[in-house]
């Protein structure tokens, strides 16, 4: 993966650092993510279904996460479950941005013990 392609994308917001890192672990449905990140977060972050899925359709877009085929589940009202995925590119991206904060934090802890 291009370096340049994937330090476009940074540095991330913190709804979008959660809800890559959530689905990290697995793939999951439109509620699944947002309990997932305001769990994650202690609560910090809550996502209301307008902000969620304006997010998952940005990352979508961009290449970031995918839509599950064969996933979307029925439920009795008769609307489907999509189910969204990371991508390759979406790792790549997850993880530059750890290495970014990892950074961040460590210079922060170094300039702490001079003072």
């Amino acid at each position: 993966m291009d370096k340049d392609t994937v330090h476009k994308f940074l540095p991330l917001t913190s709804k979008v650092f959660h809800l890559l890192m959530a689905l990290a672990g697995a793939s999951m449905n439109g509620y699944q993510l947002g309990i997932a990140v305001e769990e994650t977060t202690e609560g910090t972050i809550r996502m209301s279904p307008g902000s969620l899925y304006e997010n998952v359709h940005r990352l979508k877009t961009r290449g970031l996460i995918d839509e599950l085929d064969g996933q979307v589940r029925g439920r009795r009202d008769g609307r489907g479950q999509r189910f969204y995925a990371l991508t390759d590119l979406g790792l790549a991206v997850l993880k530059a941005e750890v290495a970014r904060l990892a950074r961040d934090v460590s210079l922060a802890q170094s300039i702490a013990r001079l003072t």
